[in-house]
């Protein structure tokens, strides 16, 4: 069945963009590829036993996605809906931890496609109204990201504790700047104690503010824990297969910080 939705309809948009917005958070990363797919597995399962809808959208071009990691990324894509050869509920996965996984795909270098995949993407995130929907995303050599909403998404970074990490964080925070312009960005540290998070982030912010009169946002920290390990070899989320762990704790205050407000500029992790 053909997508029944006219991409080039600005009527058809306009129905479609009249509800209300939901939550969109972009997360980039400058940690191993692995690490953003696992936390992200996580933080989606962690905000669905908080009582949200979580939808999250595997738009990685090389790294390690969540469709990859979850073994859903065969099949059709929204790239695919866009080009009205599959509907959108053809794309969508539930997966075992309880929330929807959909996979971008890549478009070409013509303007029309990408205004196609932008108009399906729309049309996903107002069918999702009422959810949190997290992109999995990376920000391209070309400092862009595949469609526009993207731009004016929450952008949380993560990070880890060694310098290779920090440094190639306060790079991507400064070239999201330099393309976004003045905004905040959140900082996501993993793999640390609180304490050694806060350390992170407050170099990043002092430096971020002095340098770059950018405001960062932290977004707390989640331990290494080897529950986190033992927990993916079950193909399981921490917080459902080992709740009382360290890293469960971590995931459920994440959770709750993001199903929140949004980010507040400047709090401390």
């Amino acid at each position: 069945m053909l997508a029944s939705f006219d991409f080039d309809q600005a009527e058809g948009l306009r129905r479609m963009l009249a509800g209300p917005k939901p939550r969109i958070v972009t997360f980039l990363s400058a940690t191993a590829s692995d690490d953003k797919g696992a936390m992200l597995v996580n933080l989606g399962a962690s905000l669905v036993q908080s009582g949200n809808d979580v939808v999250i959208v595997d738009a990685c071009r090389r790294d390690y996605g969540v469709a990859r990691r979850l073994g859903v990324d065969h099949g059709g894509s929204l790239l695919q809906v866009a080009r009205q050869e599959c509907a959108l509920n053809q794309v969508v996965h539930q997966v075992p931890q309880g929330f929807s996984v959909v996979r971008m795909g890549q478009p070409t270098v013509d303007g029309a496609e990408v205004r196609r995949l932008a108009n399906a993407f729309d049309v996903l995130v107002k069918q999702s109204a009422g959810s949190i929907v997290i992109v999995d995303g990376e920000f391209a050599e070309d400092d862009g990201f595949p469609i526009p909403l993207m731009d004016s998404s929450e952008i949380v970074v993560q990070v880890s504790t060694s310098a290779t990490s920090i440094t190639n964080a306060y790079a991507l925070v400064k070239r999201l700047s330099q393309h976004l312009g003045r905004r905040p960005f959140g900082i996501l540290v993993t793999g640390a104690t609180e304490a050694e998070a806060k350390v992170v982030y407050d170099n990043m912010s002092s430096a971020a503010t002095r340098y770059l009169a950018v405001t960062l946002s932290s977004m707390g920290s989640v331990p290494a824990d080897e529950y986190l390990h033992r927990a993916a070899r079950l193909g399981r989320a921490v917080v459902d297969a080992f709740p009382l762990a360290g890293a469960s704790v971590a995931f459920r205050r994440l959770a709750g910080r993001f199903a929140g407000a949004g980010m507040q500029q400047g709090r401390a992790a």
